[in-house]
């Protein structure tokens, strides 16, 4: 019941900065989990795989009466996003026009709106500054034609000066205010899923197949009690691509080994799963849902607008497996319950603050803590299934541990029966 030793295998979304800031902010949320329940941890230094695809370290987590070691397996993408974004800036902005307008007259765009109307919003954010900064542009042209024609240069003249003008404004702008708005990483990010889903970007489907034989040797030689497969934002549909996949390879993935969870956080299924063509996807999803050997909890919070919520991986798609669907758990998060209010209200309107809060250390006690789930000595199946158990033991005294841990064996008893019987619980909804 208790784990001792842990494998984490992380899958990062859409993400340049890659290994060096994501280590470094784990990190330092690290010690600030270590400080809010008064317990020690540490960490090594990352060691990179010798093709540069992954980088691991270790955490060793010590409490009064538990200690876990953690593997953690940090997949890495950087190096194709850096090269999508050295794109030249005119190549991403009519690129990310023309797929958006195809979103907008498919149809697409109006079942992201229908599916949660805050991303389809912020999908649609990045557009209507790009045309906010031409508007500007157009504006210091047109001035700048008119103030040409009264100097007495003539019409044609002035003209092809404003339009040369209107570029290099734009293009300047675009350029020079990218660190504060984020507009152009914004449509890279809209050319890649579109491309992704369209079976357009052949390079990332070569490492998703890789990394899932990584998952199924991992599975095979690992001494861990379970392996949990995390993907954050973009990171949820690559980490279910990578599990299922890997299942493919290996039927048996989670029977002969650690148990397997899939932990979606902050997920965005729809802009993959959502296109016509995206069938081999919306059949993985399926695979997922009915998987016994497999657990899979998604995460989600109304806050973040970078994810869909509220939202149904599966039934969101259309996908109907009738009584033989046990996946996912869909767990709702509150992030005003994890964060003190001082601070809450200071990045609440910081999207992408927000958004990463999902893999960030709390500052309050709680059952979802990213931290927790990576080092604690709770299963996470169980510790999604009984949450006041949960922080029961991260913070009772002795009497609400020996309670707790009377709870979590109980839950587990009844799920390995479950098992058994092969009758297992339906996906549950749990709000926060």
């Amino acid at each position: 019941m208790r784990v001792q030793h842990r494998h984490i295998i992380y899958v990062q979304g859409y993400d340049p900065r890659g290994l060096a800031q994501y280590y470094r902010m784990f990190r330092t949320e690290l010690r600030k989990f270590g400080r809010l329940y008064q317990l020690d941890a540490t960490i090594t230094r990352p060691q990179v795989a010798p093709d540069g695809e992954t980088a691991s370290w270790t955490i060793e987590t010590k409490a009064g009466d538990w200690q876990t070691r953690t593997s953690y397996d940090f997949l890495r993408w950087e190096d194709l996003i850096q090269r999508d974004l050295a794109a030249p800036i005119w190549h991403t902005v009519f690129h990310a026009m023309w797929i958006y307008w195809r979103l907008v007259f498919g149809g697409t765009l109006a079942r992201f709106w229908k599916a949660h109307w805050r991303f389809a919003t912020f999908i649609s954010y990045p557009h209507f500054l790009l045309f906010v900064e031409a508007l500007a542009s157009l504006g210091i042209a047109f001035a700048f034609a008119k103030g040409l024609q009264a100097l007495g240069v003539p019409h044609l003249y002035s003209i092809a000066a404003a339009a040369a003008l209107f570029v290099a404004a734009l293009g300047t702008l675009l350029k020079y205010t990218e660190n504060l708005t984020y507009l152009l990483y914004l449509l890279s990010d809209t050319i890649w899923t579109w491309e992704f889903s369209h079976r357009r970007r052949p390079q990332w489907d070569v490492r998703i197949e890789r990394f899932a034989q990584y998952l199924a040797t991992v599975a095979r030689s690992s001494d861990a009690e379970e392996i949990v497969v995390v993907g954050h934002s973009s990171g949820s549909f690559l980490g279910a691509e990578i599990l299922a996949r890997a299942l493919k390879l290996d039927p048996s993935l989670g029977r002969h080994g650690p148990r397997i969870v899939l932990l979606t956080i902050g997920g965005n299924f729809p802009i993959v799963g959502f296109h016509a063509v995206s069938r081999d996807f919306r059949d993985h999803l399926r695979l997922l849902a009915v998987e016994p050997s497999i657990d899979w909890i998604d995460c989600q919070s109304r806050k973040d607008v970078m994810n869909f919520y509220p939202f149904d991986p599966v039934a969101g798609h259309g996908i109907d497996v009738g009584a033989s669907r046990r996946n996912p758990t869909i767990v709702a998060v509150r992030f005003r319950e994890i964060i003190k209010p001082e601070h809450y209200n200071l990045f609440r309107w910081k999207f992408f603050r927000v958004h990463f809060q999902f893999v960030m250390a709390n500052e309050r006690p709680h059952a979802y803590d990213f931290f927790m789930i990576v080092c604690g000595p709770i299963p996470l199946s169980e510790r999604m299934a009984r949450p006041e158990a949960a922080l029961a033991v991260a913070t009772g005294d002795a009497a609400a541990r020996e309670w707790a841990w009377k709870r979590l064996e109980a839950s587990a008893a009844s799920r390995a029966d479950a098992v058994d019987l092969g009758e297992m619980e339906p996906s549950a909804r749990r709000r926060g």
